[in-house]
């Protein structure tokens, strides 16, 4: 079995599994509900291929997650109001927003309007605000790009990690906010809270405390994990938990 995608939270919150190498081609979806138990160890890690109609393809190139066949950019994340396409297509609202990951690092970012609170919701923010609706995305990228000048418009996994355990600093925040007219407000919760940071670890074994955008947060053996689920994708999966050491928080050997 392989373990070839995931759903971050706002999407369903799965890890998506195939076993195509035996035949079986459909995906299963492994939930992700708080209190689900885990038991996988990771073998070796390859290309997780591609997903066409709910069949997985496999592939068997070592480059993971993906190799240059199966690797895909996303032509619009590069825009910035110039359409790097043959020929515009976003014609459609799209929401300029500010999103917050706590203590008090603050992104700009831009996305179709009716996708908002689910692509919030997908990068794991802890607040957000609707700052412009504009009519296609060239203006909406213009937009972000003049907003990135002074705010960043990607966060890194080790600031949403430190982000699991931290309250969003409202000073701040509140006054960042004014700077702008805010169309809406957007506060969220993932359904769980811990009081340490948790470690950072590359795992499938544990029970799911929660997860927020594609942070999955694990216990296991009295530790608290974060597992960035992009890094579990290629992996092959056997039954059992992991048998390597992982690291320990102080608070195990409380």
């Amino acid at each position: 079995m392989q373990l070839v995608g995931y759903e971050p939270s706002g999407t369903g919150s799965t890890l998506l599994l195939s076993n195509a190498d035996s035949g079986q081609r459909s995906i299963e979806h492994q939930t992700l509900e708080p209190g689900t138990t885990l038991s996988f160890s990771l073998g070796d890690r390859h290309c997780a291929g591609t997903i066409t109609d709910g069949e997985h393809i496999p592939c068997k190139r070592p480059s993971a997650p993906y190799c240059e066949h199966h690797t895909s950019t996303w032509i619009c994340a590069r825009c910035t109001g110039t359409c790097l396409k043959d020929e515009m297509d976003c014609y459609e609202d799209h929401a300029v927003y500010i999103a917050a990951f706590a203590p008090d690092t603050f992104k700009v970012g831009v996305t179709r309007e009716w996708r908002l609170e689910t692509r919030l919701r997908e990068q794991g923010a802890d607040r957000a605000v609707h700052v412009h609706t504009v009519s296609n995305g060239r203006i909406a990228r213009e937009l972000e790009a003049e907003i990135a000048k002074r705010l960043i418009d990607r966060v890194r996994t080790g600031p949403k990690i430190a982000a699991l355990a931290a309250d969003v600093d409202e000073d701040a925040w509140s006054s960042l906010q004014s700077e702008f007219d805010v169309v809406d407000r957007f506060d969220f919760d993932y359904g769980f809270d811990l009081e340490a940071r948790p470690v950072r670890e590359t795992l499938a074994s544990g029970s799911v405390v929660g997860v927020k955008g594609r942070l999955l947060v694990l216990e296991n053996g009295g530790t608290t994990y974060a597992v960035d689920m992009r890094d579990l994708v290629g992996y092959d999966l056997e039954d059992g938990t992991a048998d390597r050491n992982l690291q320990s928080s102080l608070e195990s050997f409380g």
